[in-house]
């Protein structure tokens, strides 16, 4: 009886990652021929509207592609009038893919430009705002910003401009497919200028 759990818990596990190799392979192609144009085929975007998604955490990312795909005639979670329309046309499969295709290729990243600004980013990274009630960021995403799996994504390396896009973005709400609205919540809080400071300083981790 034993054995025969374990033939069938082997079989399903070689299964699943035969599937997902598919996926993968799938993925590659949709990379070239839907997500190059921004991203990259290799998820190192050049323009820094558009983020860099080499070596993301897949499970962030499948979240991501997902809150950007509407379904059963509702509005998607993320909103976003190019994203909405990539993904509109996507598999469950293509999804998953996607999100280990470019998990799996190597961050050409991004570099801190003020170093000043980078400075006072660090102290908030490191132990947040006391005085605002801003928790240090490195709590979430690490202390070098790797991020933690499934939930918090990689922000070392990012461009600086795409971090502060998308913090402002929660502060104003325009962004809400944060769990428990943990991020505009901390968002809130932050000034422009902090904003400014820790995405400064997280394009520059590694």
């Amino acid at each position: 009886m034993m054995r025969a759990l374990a033939l069938a818990a082997g079989f399903a596990a070689v299964s699943a990652g035969q599937a997902l190799a598919q996926d993968i392979a799938g993925a590659q192609k949709i990379a070239a021929q839907v997500c190059a144009a921004c991203h990259a085929t290799d998820g190192n975007s050049a323009a820094a509207a558009n983020p860099k998604i080499a070596g993301q955490i897949p499970e962030y990312l499948h979240k991501q592609l997902s809150d950007f795909k509407a379904r059963s005639g509702q509005k998607p979670a993320r909103p976003s009038p190019v994203m909405n329309g990539m993904v509109a046309g996507l598999s469950e499969a293509d999804l998953k893919g996607l999100a280990a295709y470019y998990s799996a290729q190597k961050l050409k990243p991004a570099a801190a430009a003020d170093k000043d600004l980078a400075s006072l980013g660090q102290k908030i990274w490191r132990g947040g705002v006391a005085g605002s009630g801003v928790p240090a960021c490195a709590g979430c995403h690490g202390p070098a910003g790797a991020g933690m799996p499934a939930q918090y994504p990689r922000l070392s390396g990012q461009f600086a401009e795409y971090i502060a896009a998308q913090l402002k973005a929660f502060k104003e709400g325009a962004r809400a497919n944060d769990p428990n609205a943990m991020m505009r919540g901390v968002a809130a809080r932050m000034t422009e200028g902090e904003i400014r400071a820790v995405a400064e300083y997280a394009a520059g981790l590694r």
